[in-house]
């Protein structure tokens, strides 16, 4: 069970609390680089998060002001997740993540996005994180565009 926000005196120990449990990164990641907005992309990722730990998990970003939830039709198929400028700016820690380990991982195991992502990030990682930022606004600017 998180802690309440308020009780931590530490930066880092507030950050771990939001974004330490494997999920919540990996939601982030998805919505931001992969664009994956729907409840049933999510569930769909390669990692098979249960869906009540990717509802509580959503509910929980939603709560600290990482996502917010669009519901146009106030149905649950027309629900879509989007990330809050806060929420994008976790991408940094994303990227500082995937930069730990992604040496360490034999690249004959990495479909071709991945191979892209490293080679990109390797290259010119602010660059990258740039680029990733502005595709993902001009996405939501976008998606609210078609739902409204």
């Amino acid at each position: 069970m998180r802690v309440d926000k308020n009780k931590f005196t530490c930066s880092i120990a507030r950050s771990v609390n939001l974004l330490g449990d494997k999920w919540t990164l990996l939601i982030m990641r998805d919505i931001i680089l992969h664009k994956k907005s729907r409840f049933r992309e999510f569930i769909n990722s390669k990692e098979k998060i249960a869906t009540n730990i990717l509802t509580d998990r959503l509910k929980l970003l939603i709560k600290e002001g990482l996502i917010e939830k669009l519901n146009p039709l106030g149905t649950k198929k027309s629900t879509q997740y989007i990330a809050t400028i806060k929420g994008v700016s976790t991408l940094p820690i994303i990227v500082e993540m995937f930069l730990f380990s992604i040496q360490s991982i034999d690249e004959s195991i990495l479909n071709e996005g991945q191979i892209k992502i490293k080679n990109e990030l390797l290259e010119n990682r602010l660059l990258f994180e740039e680029k990733r930022k502005k595709e993902y606004l001009e996405f939501v600017k976008e998606l609210k565009k078609s739902l409204f």
